[in-house]
């Protein structure tokens, strides 16, 4: 049976991964390490409580101690690092925190990693990145992300996920480290933390509150079903030769303006007839906000076989219904995030 430490595993993608897992992969064990910072939700993975294959360990990524022990206590076969500061607004508000977290974390994440396997085979680390690295494209249709663009970061975010993905490099180009990369686009699907677009303009439209739209709601985002990221990272991890980056994305580029009349729609016919575009309202556009991401997904098709299997017309509906169906997990983790 091999063993998967999944950090931030009570995250939005992370708890989605280790669902898809236990769903694809029956002979796996699964130690989900998380430091439950506000946007870690344990009722993510409440079906799992008393499976003996799931071990939750909650644990500072930072802490190399406590890090190493869980190396050696479980012999882990598979990292899969999902654990990140990752919203853009609080990047800029308190950098420091994410510097730590993305980068030292990592970094402690590679160190110990490093020193448990040596000598061994069959091990693997996945880094899970963002699109974000990169910077922003033009508005020409025609061009794309792909892993030969530059890095070009331009939050206090997307530059420490970065700086996290040339550790990982380092640690394959100086010492052979068993490492690969992903850098996906925007996702979404359940358990989305409230404060990211779909849920916090789900929320608005359900309580007929004004949908803030950062300057001309223009900006574009390629879209990807967070089921489809997962099994992404499933062969990437499994199949992908050491060192090689992969980028993954949804070829769902949606404006942010038609994301919020998509929600505004499901929510006037499904929930509240009340709800219209009237709550839009538009606010001061967010520092250094990058105007358009968009992945070219050309090379994990043509090495691994993966494409994007969810139309965004149809995953947009699975997600909603999964938030129409769990309003009060909403609302308390919006209650949580509103008191830290």
């Amino acid at each position: 049976m091999k063993t998967y430490l999944v950090t931030g595993g009570c995250g939005f993608i992370g708890s989605n991964f280790i669902h898809y897992m236990f769903k694809n992969h029956p002979d796996i064990r699964i130690i989900n390490v998380d430091n439950l910072t506000y946007a870690g939700n344990p009722e993510n993975l409440k079906k799992f409580k008393d499976e003996p294959r799931y071990k939750f360990v909650k644990a500072d990524i930072c802490d190399e101690k406590g890090i190493a022990e869980i190396f050696q206590k479980y012999d882990v076969d598979y990292v899969v690092h999902f654990a990140a500061e990752s919203h853009v607004d609080r990047s800029i508000s308190g950098p420091v925190i994410f510097t730590r977290t993305n980068v030292l974390g990592t970094a402690t994440l590679l160190h110990v990693a490093k020193q448990a396997w040596e000598g061994k085979e069959g091990k693997k680390y996945l880094q899970v990145s963002t699109d974000e690295v990169y910077g922003a494209l033009t508005n020409d249709p025609t061009t794309f992300f792909t892993e030969k663009t530059r890095l070009d970061p331009h939050s206090p975010y997307s530059s420490s996920k970065a700086g996290a993905d040339l550790l990982v490099k380092a640690y394959v180009d100086t010492y052979n480290f068993p490492a690969n990369i992903t850098r996906c686009s925007n996702n979404y699907g359940p358990y989305q933390y409230p404060e990211k677009l779909i849920p916090k303009i789900f929320d608005c439209c359900c309580n007929l509150k004004p949908i803030p739209v950062y300057g001309d709601g223009f900006q574009v985002r390629d879209w990807l079903y967070v089921d489809d990221h997962c099994k992404a990272i499933d062969m990437v991890l499994h199949n992908a030769k050491v060192g090689e980056v992969y980028n993954i994305g949804g070829h769902n580029e949606k404006t942010n303006m038609e994301i919020v009349q998509a929600v505004i729609k499901y929510v006037h016919e499904n929930i509240n007839p009340k709800c219209s575009t009237d709550l839009i309202t538009h606010v001061t556009d967010r520092l250094g906000h990058d105007r358009r991401y968009a992945i070219d997904p050309t090379k994990i098709r043509r090495d691994l076989g993966w494409r994007p299997e969810t139309k965004f017309e149809d995953g947009i509906v699975k997600t909603l219904d999964w938030y129409k169906d769990n309003t009060q997990w909403l609302e308390n983790l919006s209650n949580k995030g509103k008191n830290k």
